[in-house]
């Protein structure tokens, strides 16, 4: 029996005991409850209602009873989050909404979640749509088409939806998931409302503020709506981080980095929309979104050089660095239903992303080395003794003060219009549709290949930097042992009079920032979709069968430069390929409270930006040469799913679900140093295709695949105050590897990045006489984080998160609440190897968070 059969009969068995133990608590329940029970929820679907769009009022509980009805008669297989359940925890945004639900982890940095993993795959598996139109990312690194969650605060949606299984109307650029955010609609409301909140706290760790707050204006008639919203979430954070190189063949430590943070990110939004309904089935709306993610990262850092029980260097590094990720999205669009069967639908959607980092990085390094030994009984917290009574901060070299001026600028424009059609034909439904993307791509990709000597420079121009001038007399606010005492520099301060001292060096001829970004990192795309499908769902009793076929025409021109060691050429390449998805859905109700589900799809998954740029480096030096970037010839990641699962709807509001799925995936993206075995890179007469490059490659073939068991029950048939009683959580189990070629051109096989075997998420609420309480518990096992150059892999060591939100309603109008978050004070640490080396330990605190909820 082959290894993945035994995982999934061992996950299955496993799963099956557990939802048997959960089927007779149910069957219990539904006894005592009879079938003369009402569920606590308020849920309203009718014709002018789309189908699948519920509309809800009330508690946590009717919020639940929505989302599982929502799932329910879902023709593919989903997950739903309703933005009112996800008001219940303390998630500021849709990140943290999301990885509430089955099969989700979430991607933090600096404690703060970013992106999501569906299904334990590569964050760039998951595709996004808001409103149903797909939305592309681009990050800092320009390594990713990843769409970042922490853009998109919680308080501007209505609802989530993770399609785990595609349907033909639905982009195909998914391999686990599309993720599809829909927006909040004024006319699901009539009349004036004001929703919102505001709360403030303090983060644990360095006691800095944390604060938000939110509102929602809103109004409509039976024929005109408009909506106003905003949005703000600020936090002052301080990080504890250690990071640590070793020696590949002995597993001993090189260097080791004392760092601490402080930072100021923050979230701003502004929603605004406008709909109108001259009759039934006809509207016409109009949206714009606008969203801000900010970092102020000031780092205070010190990297020890050492051999045995020595330090053999010391260095000091040093900035105030500016992350900025802004989004704008504005969207016409129409429906139409006829309520004879044809409905219709057309949007038209522009949307800018534009993401930036200035990180001027400040470096020196001791000018003379203090005796210091360390010891690393715990090698996660190295402990430094000066021996000989001689460290001292202020030791840094000044005229050795160096400045690396990282810089990097990513713009995405895009224009999609997306048209789709359906008639109602008595048990068959025929639907069709078109989409046009026309997206432009211009940046560069963050380099670190020049430097600005300020030290001597500044005494050339009469203007000196000293870099130990800027030095405080205020203590780190750490909790990690250290053995020597560090005090923070002013790097405000630091980065105001470099900046000042570069204008005088430009002045002088000695600095020139057009040459910051290196030519080879910048690239400009352009890339355009042209979709069809059509799509047939038939109905014979109780079976449900929806399948169709996606066709999509995809062309990018791709332009850059090369530099071979003297000169910039310039170079383009373009690609256009045309694509076949099928998909098939059959949804079978076995029962009135028991849902059957079967799936199979052809997806994509295609390479990032930055990953496919033409600019690359060449060194003809080199036996053999080399050369690193973008890697042009890159083939998009195919593959072939399959997907099940049994649902059980409980009486009142509940469910339990199992459900497994498999994925095949072709030309798996991965980095690697390879020879390049093309003649793209040949100029001059020179022929490179011998040369080993560096960048990102096609591996061979990959399979992921693993159950999950969702559980959700209110224990409704307790009597009394017990009655507000119940429990939600989910239990997923993964396997999966792919292979490529090792560094010896022999076949291996390797982990995918991102994949935890085991994700958790448990909660026990409590929802009755206006309290609301749920305590909630997020585990993950590790994971591998970067395959480097296969071998040289970082792994993320597993860790839970343990939340508590309380809400106490004073009145119909207003909700006291307090969120309480990270109680467990986690330490996330990434390892080569094994834990014994851990290469980062990092620690941002638990979080505080109190305020007041309104709506009226």
């Amino acid at each position: 029996m082959t290894t993945q059969a035994q995982f999934l009969l061992r996950s299955t068995a496993l799963c099956g005991v557990a939802i048997g133990m959960l089927f007779q608590a149910g069957a219990a329940c539904a006894e005592e409850v009879g079938d003369g029970a009402t569920a606590s929820a308020s849920v309203a679907e009718d014709a002018s209602t789309p189908a699948g769009e519920i509309v809800v009022t009330g508690s946590i509980v009717a919020a639940q009873q929505a989302s599982l009805e929502a799932k329910r008669i879902a023709v593919n297989m989903t997950d739903i989050a309703s933005a009112d359940a996800a008001a219940r925890f303390p998630d500021q945004n849709a990140a943290a909404a999301l990885a509430r639900l089955p099969g989700v982890a979430v991607q933090r940095d600096q404690g703060q979640e970013r992106y999501i993993q569906v299904r334990g795959a590569p964050n760039r598996w998951t595709s996004v749509s808001i409103d149903g139109v797909p939305m592309v990312g681009v990050d800092e690194g320009g390594d990713t088409r990843a769409f970042r969650f922490d853009a998109i605060p919680a308080v501007m949606l209505s609802e989530m939806v993770i399609n785990k299984s595609l349907t033909s109307d639905l982009q195909a650029d998914a391999i686990v998931a599309t993720i599809d955010l829909k927006t909040y609609s004024p006319l699901e409301r009539q009349g004036f409302h004001v929703d919102g909140g505001l709360g403030y706290g303090v983060m644990d760790h360095g006691g800095g503020q944390q604060r938000q707050g939110s509102v929602r204006l809103s109004w409509s008639n039976e024929t005109f709506g408009m909506v106003l919203g905003a949005s703000h979430y600020l936090r002052d954070q301080v990080t504890d981080n250690r990071e640590a190189s070793y020696d590949e063949a002995s597993g001993a430590a090189t260097s080791y980095s004392v760092r601490n943070y402080k930072l100021e990110r923050w979230n701003n939004g502004l929603f605004g929309g406008l709909e109108w309904s001259p009759e039934a089935g006809q509207k016409l709306y109009a949206k714009v979104i606008w969203s801000e993610f900010a970092d102020n990262e000031e780092r205070n850092q010190y990297d020890f050089g050492v051999s045995g029980d020595t330090v053999t260097s010391l260095r000091g590094s040093f900035n105030d660095g500016k992350y900025r990720n802004r989004n704008t999205i504005a969207m016409l669009g129409g429906d139409y239903d006829d309520f004879d069967g044809l409905t219709a639908s057309v949007k038209l959607n522009y949307a800018r992303t534009v993401n930036t980092t200035d990180l001027p990085l400040i470096m020196a390094s001791a000018s003379t080395l203090p005796e210091l030994t360390y010891t690393a009984d715990d090698p996660r917290f190295p402990i430094f003794t000066d021996a000989g009574g001689s460290f001292d901060q202020a030791d840094l070299s000044q005229t050795g003060t160096i400045l690396l001026p990282l810089k990097q600028r990513t713009q995405s424009d895009s224009y999609t219009i997306k048209a789709d059609l359906a008639k109602v034909m008595g048990d068959l439904t025929l639907a069709a549709g078109l989409l046009y993307a026309d997206r432009d791509i211009a940046g560069n990709t963050l380099s670190s290949s020049k430097y600005v000597y300020l030290g001597a420079y500044g005494e050339a121009v009469g203007q000196p930097f000293d870099i130990n001038s800027y030095i405080t007399g205020k203590a780190w606010d750490t909790s990690y042992p250290l053995g020597l005492s560090l005090n923070y520099v002013d790097n405000t301060a630091m980065r105001r009079d470099a900046q000042s001292l570069l204008s005088t060096l430009e002045g002088a001829g000695l600095y020139d920032p057009s040459t910051d970004i290196d030519p080879t990192t910048r690239y400009t795309q352009r890339e355009r979709t042209l979709a069809g499908y059509l799509m047939g769902k038939l109905e014979v009793g109780p079976l449900t069968l929806v399948g169709g076929l996606r066709v999509e025409d995809y062309a990018m021109d791709n332009a850059g430069q090369l530099y071979d060691g003297t000169d910039y050429s310039a170079r383009n390449y373009s690609t256009h390929t045309t694509d076949f998805f099928p998909s098939l859905n059959l949804r079978y109700e076995a029962s009135d409270d028991v849902v059957l589900r079967l799936a199979g799809q052809r997806g994509i998954s295609r390479p990032a930006y930055g990953a496919v740029r033409v600019g690359a480096s060449i060194s003809d030096t080199a036996t053999p040469g080399t050369i690193s970037g973008g890697n042009p010839l890159l083939k998009p990641e195919y593959t072939w799913g399959l997907d099940a699962s049994a649902e059980w709807y409980l009486p009142g509001n509940g469910m339990l679900a199992l459900g497994a799925f498999y994925r095949w995936v072709d030309n798996v993206l991965y980095g690697a140093q390879e020879t390049v075995n093309s003649h793209f890179y040949d100029s001059a007469g020179v022929d490179r295709s011998g040369y080993l490059f560096e960048g990102t490659y096609n591996g061979r073939s990959g399979k992921l695949y693993g159950v999950e068991l969702n559980a959700l029950k209110q224990f409704d048939f307790l009597p009394g105050a017990l009655s507000g009683l119940g429990v939600q959580g989910n239990l997923t189990l993964l396997d999966g590897d792919f292979t490529a070629l090792d560094d010896d051109g022999e076949v291996a096989t390797y982990d995918f990045q991102g994949m935890s075997r085991t994700i958790v998420n448990a909660s026990v609420f409590y929802e009755k006489y206006g309290v609301s309480a749920r305590v909630s518990y997020q585990w993950r096992t590790h994971w591998l984080d970067t395959l480097g150059g296969l071998g040289s892999g970082e792994y993320r060591q597993g860790y839970g998160n343990l939340d508590v939100a309380l809400r106490y309603a004073v009145n119909e109008t207003f909700t006291l609440y307090a969120d309480l978050s990270n109680l467990t004070n986690e330490t996330y640490v990434a390892y080569a190897g094994t834990s014994a080396t851990p290469t980062e330990v990092e620690r941002i605190g638990a979080r505080y968070l109190f305020g007041l909820r309104f709506n009226f």
